[in-house]
């Protein structure tokens, strides 16, 4: 392992890099143009053995990080949640470029380092088309919506067909991005054959497998179950305060909203056309869970199976991700939960298809442990 003797905090913006750096016990701060040249003097800037933080900005962060790496600078990428509690915590007052890259600085020196590795060019190609694909569907169901606003209010026929034009550009241009992104799929062995699994899943069709490999495809594939549900936001929130205050349990929404969105139309689907997603989500309706807590379940569930079943790359089945939560429900009192994987349980790797799905996927009672003074609901 090479002896680290630059550290560094890099602040991204779509323009700037504002960079805070320590070397032979001495810190200094610099500013460099977020392109190709910037890039290069911010490498010479750093020299060798340099270890850097930034922090994920969409998509200013990626293409610093690529360079890097492949100048030999160990990086690792920063949830910016993470960054702005570390940043409360250390009392900052201002918020800065200047500061927010000192802020980074701290974190790499401080906290334990975690390698950013850069994915493969098919799969940041087809993560550029699915988050395109994303945006355009986005756009298509607002003039939808408009369509249907200005129907009913009667307004100018113009409007109403340049509004309808568009909305054929628009599913048009879907369809291209959608095709392209088919491609890249079908070129590389890996997404075609975690593609082909999703496509087996109860309420997944092409374009949902496409956005859902999208998002799976660029994530460390030996993150664990829990890993990835806390990256999907996906992790209960307890928040509890003495003796008084023990609110419900809710979802903590801090992380990745593009997979919480397909996975809630997934979970509908499969809802209405699965036996066991259905019964699932009924059990969890009788027991007194809210309809969204319940669908909420059941979209952690698909998550749980999806991605042990693209690790281990085998078919999906809905009975053995969905039997074993049945069987629970069916015979204990307690409200039945999403699972959440204990924190021994280890990433697939080493273990058969038959002992790995039952270990994985047989749920832990309650996702969240009750409050003493009442039980609460997860959301």
């Amino acid at each position: 392992m090479q002896s680290i003797k630059t550290w560094a905090g890099i602040d991204v913006s779509a323009d700037t890099l504002a960079a805070h750096r320590y070397r032979d016990g001495n810190e200094e701060a610099r500013e460099f143009s977020n392109d190709s040249t910037g890039h290069q003097q911010l490498v010479k800037w750093l020299g060798k053995s340099a270890r850097v933080a930034v922090e994920a900005t969409g998509i200013y962060h990626l293409q610093l990080a690529l360079t890097l790496r492949k100048a030999g600078v160990e990086v690792m990428v920063v949830n910016p949640r993470v960054a702005k509690d570390f940043a409360r915590a250390l009392s900052n007052r201002s918020k800065t470029d200047e500061v927010d890259a000192w802020t980074l600085l701290e974190f790499l020196r401080r906290m334990e380092f975690v390698a950013w590795e850069a994915p493969r060019e098919a799969v940041l190609e087809l993560r550029e088309l699915g988050r395109r694909l994303t945006e355009l569907v986005r756009v298509l169901v607002e003039e939808k919506n408009r369509l249907h606003a200005k129907r009913k209010g009667g307004v100018s026929k113009a409007v109403r067909a340049d509004v309808e034009q568009h909305i054929k550009q628009l599913a048009h241009r879907i369809n291209t991005m959608e095709k392209a992104a088919v491609e890249v799929i079908l070129r590389d062995a890996d997404l075609l054959e975690h593609y082909q699994i999703l496509i087996g899943v109860p309420g997944i069709a092409r374009r949902t497998a496409v956005l859902l490999l999208t998002e799976l495809a660029v994530l460390d594939p030996t993150m664990s179950v829990r890993q990835l549900v806390a990256h999907a936001g996906l992790d209960p929130r307890t928040y509890e305060s003495g003796t008084s205050v023990h609110r419900a349990v809710r979802i903590s929404k801090q992380g990745n909203a593009r997979i919480r969105s397909i996975l809630y139309m997934n979970a509908l689907s499969a809802i209405r056309n699965d036996r066991g997603a259905r019964r699932f989500y009924a059990i969890l309706v009788a027991r007194g869970k809210k309809r969204m807590q319940a669908v909420v379940a059941v979209m952690r569930k698909l998550l749980h199976g999806i991605w042990i079943v693209m690790q281990r790359r085998i078919p999906f089945d809905s009975s053995v991700l969905f039997a074993a939560s049945l069987a629970q429900a069916g015979s204990s009192d307690s409200a039945v939960a999403a699972d959440q994987p204990q924190p021994d349980q280890d990433h697939p790797q080493g273990r058969s298809a038959a002992e790995e799905l039952p270990r994985q996927l047989d749920p832990v009672p309650a996702e969240a442990t009750p409050s003493r003074k009442k039980r609460s609901k997860a959301a």
